[in-house]
């Protein structure tokens, strides 16, 4: 019986992420699936890649968290387009959250939409949103330990930002036994080194866009 629930859930979770995809699609909007643990600094970094590229692209922002709107209120200040969905209580978003909302943005004028999802390193990696793109962000802070501990996660993400890394003369974190955890998990798998704080490595994050956002609307 916990089988056959877990395979109605997917079943319409996985329904709904093709309604989401071939909506993306027929706009050519890119969208990036983002997921961490809380305090990561996602919002951070949304924030700095808003300021960077939202010159160039026309960018959008669902925000999933537990309670409030703080986090989508940031991006707004920001000037870019922000959505709250709040689960009360739910570790992740679903697609049907996701397509719930999208009738609040006309993506025919949306290049980049980001969802950052809610903070957790389980449940979130196991749920098609419909985005093209899932990367996950791990923080130095954090330790070694979360990419062999939750593998699910990065086994399931193209990229790994690895933020805050201008703590790394103050805490004990090995950027090459990382690399080497990833490289086991996921072979493919990309660890970029960065600080949201400073601005260190985003350049390489930003140019990973612009190269997705290429691919996205060639056609």
């Amino acid at each position: 019986m916990k089988v056959a629930l877990r395979t109605d859930v997917l079943t319409n979770n996985n329904k709904a992420a093709e309604f989401n995809r071939e909506l993306f699609t027929n706009t050519k909007t890119l969208v990036i699936n983002l997921m961490s643990s809380p305090g990561a600094g996602k919002t951070t970094l949304l924030e700095e890649t808003v300021r960077e590229l939202s010159g160039k692209y026309r960018i959008a922002v669902i925000e999933g968290d537990l309670a409030t709107e703080r986090d989508a209120d940031r991006i707004r200040a920001m000037g870019a387009k922000a959505v709250q969905i709040n689960t009360h209580g739910g570790c992740h978003l679903d697609a049907r959250m996701i397509a719930a909302v999208l009738s609040e943005f006309d993506l025919d004028v949306v290049d980049i939409l980001f969802i950052e999802n809610v903070g957790n390193l389980v449940c979130p990696s196991g749920y098609d949103l419909g985005q093209q793109h899932k990367v996950a962000v791990l923080s130095v802070p954090e330790g070694n330990d979360k990419i062999p501990k939750y593998p699910q996660m990065f086994m399931r993400t193209e990229l790994v930002l690895l933020n805050k890394i201008d703590l790394l003369p103050y805490l004990d974190f090995n950027v090459e036994e990382a690399r080497r955890d990833l490289s086991k998990i996921n072979p493919q798998s990309l660890l970029l080194p960065l600080s949201a704080r400073t601005q260190e490595g985003l350049h390489e994050w930003f140019s990973w866009i612009e190269g997705a956002y290429e691919q996205c609307v060639r056609p």
